[in-house]
């Protein structure tokens, strides 16, 4: 049976990346299934919705911590491999054939990575842009993104705060990291510690506080 796979939250300064793949007939998808980016958030959440209730499709989910992300001896190539990986041994495929979203400027070396990390013999091609041609990588990227979106609202509920969407563009994003370094002098643990966006406002609060002093 083919498979897709794809990842969201490779960027966001706040919180968790999500994998995830999906095998099934692409046949049996729904017709509206396509890029997640191309879509309303209530019209993806619906499409997950009726992914995860049809027995004929089979879903792995992976989920890449802040801590991982932080650790010094990886980056986000290596940790976008981990991520396809691990949600296709999620799903336990084993002798399938299917599609990557490349997360690397050489799809073919990003291939062979998420391949080598995976106990099975597989048939597997990285695409630049996969998520828009394969109907399969269309749906892995949406369940990414319902992943991602519900994690992102659920740190707003622990912090009680709004936080935006977690990337850097965010404005409300860099506020509620401005407000919560202003309050307790460090970053929520939700933050990538190692994104430029945290370093600037940490040395951006430091400077005021010299400044004051």
């Amino acid at each position: 049976m083919p498979f897709g796979v794809d990842e969201a939250g490779k960027g966001p300064v706040l919180g968790s990346m999500f994998g995830a793949a999906v095998v099934a007939d692409p046949d049996t998808l729904p017709a509206a299934i396509a890029d997640s980016k191309t879509l309303s958030s209530d019209r993806r959440e619906a499409l997950a919705a009726d992914l995860r209730a049809d027995p004929t499709v089979a879903i792995g989910l992976a989920e890449i911590p802040v801590g991982e992300i932080d650790a010094p001896e990886t980056d986000m190539n290596e940790l976008t491999v981990i991520a396809h990986a691990s949600a296709l041994e999620a799903v336990d495929v084993t002798d399938d054939t299917g599609y990557v979203d490349a997360g690397d400027v050489d799809a073919d070396r990003f291939g062979r990575r998420v391949n080598a990390r995976v106990d099975a013999d597989l048939t597997l091609h990285a695409e630049h842009g996969a998520d828009e041609r394969y109907p399969l990588v269309s749906a892995a990227s949406i369940l990414a993104k319902v992943a991602r979106d519900a994690h992102v609202q659920q740190l707003a509920a622990d912090y009680e705060a709004a936080i935006g969407s977690g990337y850097p563009s965010d404005e409300r994003t860099r506020e509620f990291l401005r407000n919560y370094v202003e309050k307790t002098g460090e970053l929520p643990t939700c933050a990538r510690r190692s994104w430029q966006t945290s370093r600037d406002i940490l040395a951006a609060a430091a400077q005021t506080g010299l400044e004051e002093f």
